[in-house]
């Protein structure tokens, strides 16, 4: 008999993308991009302002979120080369295909979820 595969994501879809998802901010930091291109501090501050009084985001988990989204293939990250650094994060297409369903998840949040739930900033667009 063949060994179930120790990979989760192997051939699920759904786990596949829990993956590629998982993590405190991901879904947010998507969510606020849909509008254009943002700066790491537009992101951090967007980030802060939909907390409900959360701890402040660490400058490392932030960073980190953000090169999983670009490694996953949703963001690009422009980097302008200049001194201070200024350094730009826009969705791809692939990411901007994954915005509906994050709409699909806020609007079931806003129908379900009592709104003392919902202090994770995409409650009120």
């Amino acid at each position: 008999m063949a060994k179930a595969k120790s990979d989760p994501a192997c051939g699920c879809p759904v786990a596949a993308f829990q993956k590629m998802i998982s993590g405190k901010y991901k879904l947010r930091i998507v969510w606020d991009l849909k509008d254009g291109p943002r700066r790491y501090s537009e992101i951090r501050t967007g980030l802060l302002r939909g907390a409900g009084g959360s701890a402040e985001i660490a400058p490392r988990v932030l960073s980190r979120e953000l090169k999983a989204l670009a490694e996953a293939g949703l963001l690009d990250r422009k980097d302008f080369g200049v001194v201070p650094p200024k350094v730009e994060y826009r969705l791809t297409r692939k990411g901007k295909s994954f915005v509906p369903v994050i709409a699909a998840i806020r609007n079931w949040g806003m129908r379900h979820l009592a709104p003392v739930e919902m202090s994770d900033g995409m409650a009120a667009e």
